[in-house]
């Protein structure tokens, strides 16, 4: 019997749950721990990403933090970016806030795309999700737990909204598609693979998404690195992307 044909959310929530399970079970398991802990789920979550993303969609290319940066595939319009843990030191430091992304790029747009919250017990899809309820209460932004920028923290104060520190960005993003914040601002660096997955999901939920300047995030460029990502309430983006221009973002 033929096993069913799935679509390429479908594809990528699965691939991100069973991950997030081989995560856990390693987490779990006490072989390793802090550093080693991470580099060990960083490799198993690695291989079998993309040995299943191989075997379903084989003339798809592929772009992962784990993996060499084969430009080859800036010629293809279907590209999967992929980061296997993000939070790896989150991950080993047995805390909840890490992630799986597994997102299709479609001729440079965040196409579809899951983001498993595995130590929540989550998936969140972009074909499952909806704008949150705005909460009616203070303003919440999202920062690093370890390395909250500077202009974060200014426009954060120029809102009054309150700093929710955080480990991974996708448990950042994922925290306002939640409802448990309302913006998430970062200037401090990032690749393709750590907010392609979080984007698509949240822009299918109705969230604002894009650069810090206002110009749309897209994917599959020789050089992956994007330094800079806004997610947040649609209502609040004209005046956070006014903020972060005033601040230097």
């Amino acid at each position: 019997m033929n096993a069913p044909v799935l679509t390429d959310t479908e594809l990528a929530a699965g691939i991100a749950a069973t991950a997030g399970e081989l995560l856990v079970s390693l987490q779990r398991s006490g072989l390793f721990a802090g550093k080693a802990l991470g580099q060990a789920g960083d490799l198993v979550a690695n291989r079998f990403i993309m040995e299943a993303l191989r075997t379903q969609r084989p003339e798809d290319a592929i772009l992962s933090e784990e993996e060499l940066n084969d430009t080859a595939r800036c010629t293809q319009s279907r590209v999967w970016i992929v980061d296997p843990l993000d939070g790896t030191r989150e991950y080993g430091e047995g805390r909840a806030d890490w992630a799986v992304h597994i997102a299709l790029a479609v001729d440079g747009r965040a196409e579809a795309g899951a983001v498993a919250l595995p130590g929540l017990g989550l998936v969140l899809r972009s074909d499952r999700v909806a704008m949150p309820a705005a909460s009616g209460g203070p303003l919440r932004m999202l920062v690093s737990r370890t390395r909250p920028a500077a202009e974060a923290v200014a426009v954060a104060e120029a809102l009054g909204a309150e700093l929710v520190p955080m480990g991974s960005a996708g448990a950042k993003a994922m925290a306002v598609v939640r409802g448990e914040a309302e913006i998430y601002l970062h200037t401090g660096g990032q690749y393709e693979w750590d907010n392609c997955a979080p984007v698509a999901v949240a822009a299918a939920a109705g969230l604002h998404v894009s650069r810090v300047d206002g110009r749309p995030l897209t994917y599959n460029h020789p050089n992956p690195y994007l330094p800079d990502l806004l997610i947040c309430r649609p209502e609040l983006a004209g005046e956070v992307l006014r903020l972060a221009a005033a601040y230097g973002g």
